[in-house]
C-alpha cells in the first residue's frame, strides 16, 4: 500500500480553515447570527482567534465564505453556467422547474440555511448584501437564457413569487404547527402538492 505523503503546514492550514468555517455553522445554530463573533467562532473551532485574521482577514470574510459555501443558488446557478459554457442544449422550463424543486428540498432540510435567510431579511449587513448581489449576477444569466423560451412571459416575476413562496412556506412549517392554505408541507402529501404546483405554474407560464 502506498502511503500518502504528509504535506505539513498545507494540511494543517486547510484543516484549520475548514474547522473555522464549520464553526460558523455551529455558532449560527446555537446562538443565531448575533452570536457570530470572533470569540464564539474560535472557541467552537477550538482554535486561536488569531487564525481567523491570518486565514480570512476578518470575521466578516470568514462568515461570507461560510455563507457562499452554503448558499443553494450560488452552486445551482453555477452548474447552469457550466452547461452554458459547454454550449449544451438546455430546456429552460425544465431547468428552472428542477432548480426550484431542489431548492424546496434543500431549504426544508437545511436548518442553517433557514437561519441565514432569516438573517438576510431581518438585518442589513454587508455580508448578506454581497451574497444577494452575487445571486442576482448569476441569476441574470439564467433569465437571459429563459427569455428565449418564455418569450413575452415575465419569468422574473414568476420566479420571484415562487422563490419567496418556498422560503415563507418552509419557515412557516418549521416554526408553527398550523396549516398554510390547508396544506402541511411537513407531510409528504403536502410537500408533493407544492411541488406539483411549482411545475404547473411554470408549465402555464
Amino acid at each position: 500500500m502506498v502511503r500518502k505523503k504528509y504535506k505539513g503546514e498545507v494540511n494543517d492550514k486547510e484543516r484549520s480553515k475548514q474547522k473555522l468555517i464549520n464553526a460558523v455553522g455551529k455558532v449560527l445554530e446555537i446562538k443565531g447570527y448575533k452570536g457570530l463573533t470572533v470569540t464564539n467562532i474560535a472557541k467552537e473551532a477550538g482554535l486561536s482567534r488569531r487564525l481567523i485574521t491570518i486565514y480570512f482577514d476578518s470575521v466578516d470574510h470568514l462568515v461570507e465564505t461560510y455563507v457562499r459555501n452554503k448558499d443553494y443558488w450560488t452552486s445551482a446557478i453555477g452548474r447552469v453556467e457550466e452547461m452554458m459554457n459547454e454550449k449544451r442544449s438546455i430546456d429552460t422550463k425544465k431547468m428552472i422547474d428542477n432548480i426550484l424543486q431542489n431548492q424546496l428540498d434543500y431549504f426544508y432540510n437545511n436548518s442553517e440555511m433557514q437561519k441565514l435567510i432569516l438573517w438576510e431579511i431581518s438585518e442589513k449587513t454587508k455580508v448578506m448584501y454581497d451574497v444577494c448581489e452575487e445571486r442576482e449576477r448569476l441569476g441574470s444569466k439564467v433569465f437571459e437564457l429563459a427569455d428565449k423560451e418564455f418569450e413575452d412571459k415575465d419569468i422574473r416575476a414568476v420566479s420571484a413569487l415562487l422563490v419567496a413562496g418556498i422560503y415563507y412556506m418552509v419557515l412557516h412549517a418549521k416554526s408553527t404547527d398550523t396549516l398554510f392554505c390547508e396544506i402541511d408541507i411537513n407531510q409528504p402529501e403536502g410537500m408533493k402538492r407544492i411541488k406539483n404546483a411549482i411545475s404547473l405554474i411554470l408549465k402555464n407560464s
